[in-house]
């Protein structure tokens, strides 16, 4: 089973670049965030012709998130239920067969200063309690997406200069490793424990992927029955180098499940 994600940044402004990933690539999942355009605009009927199933939710300008599969999935679910803002355009959840993926587009906080700051470590929070009433660490589970945290400094091409990014503050290192230890593991880091790799590079930085001056903030992880069945995981960088292309790319996990 191969399990992709990737932020990017307006389906409709990428739906060339997906089609042509999906068929050279082939996943069985592939869950992307920030689709930014609203459900009556989403651009189904292209990934239909793909030959791939989609749930989504999305909004103007802002957020969305969606699975693509080659089955159609079960038990499908968006956004947290815990009485606050469920925000739907930054969770979906679907079961495919004996597995369980969630896609998340986690806030990405603007400053430490901002309110936004305070409500992502909130969101963390939250989204570990969801956790909590819907599964259990034994479920096969892959918690996927743009989760906006480098959970170290080795995921930073600089890191001694972003102490006070929205994305690498303690504290919001903190939340995330709070969260992921209601019982995940980080596929990618168990096949790549070095340095070096990263999933974001920024449009400002000119020759980012070239340079490798990036971030790894896009992450899947996966509970201990399911990492356990993985087979690789890897960052796929040719979608960043091609023309308008998003300021993420893919990355990738295989299951023998």
């Amino acid at each position: 089973m191969k399990i992709a994600t990737f932020n990017v940044n307006s389906i409709r402004s990428r739906m060339t670049a997906i089609s042509a990933w999906l068929a050279g690539n082939k996943p069985d999942v592939l869950c992307l965030q920030e689709t930014k355009v609203q459900d009556q605009d989403f651009p189904a009927a292209e990934i239909t012709a793909a030959g791939y199933q989609v749930v989504f939710r999305g909004e103007k300008s802002y957020n969305g998130v969606a699975i693509l599969s080659k089955v159609k999935p079960t038990h499908v679910q968006f956004g947290l239920d815990d009485g606050l803002s469920p925000d739907e355009t930054r969770l979906v959840a679907a079961r495919f067969g004996p597995v369980q993926v969630v896609n998340t587009y986690v806030p990405q906080g603007r400053a430490i200063e901002h309110e936004m700051y305070q409500y992502k470590l909130q969101w963390f929070e939250r989204l570990r309690k969801w956790f909590d009433r819907h599964f259990t660490p034994k479920t096969l589970l892959a918690w996927v997406g743009d989760l906006n945290v480098a959970p170290e400094a080795k995921d930073i091409h600089n890191a001694d200069q972003q102490a006070n990014h929205v994305c690498y503050h303690q504290a919001v290192r903190k939340a995330f490793e709070h969260t992921k230890a209601w019982g995940f593991e980080d596929v990618f880091r168990k096949y790549h424990p070095e340095g070096g790799q990263y999933t974001f590079f920024d449009y400002r930085t000119v020759n980012a992927v070239k340079r490798n001056m990036g971030w790894r903030v896009d992450h899947i992880l996966a509970t201990q029955p399911l990492a356990a069945k993985s087979l690789a995981s890897y960052i796929d960088l040719a979608p960043r180098l091609k023309p308008q292309a998003s300021d993420h790319t893919v990355l990738v996990a295989e299951f023998e499940v």
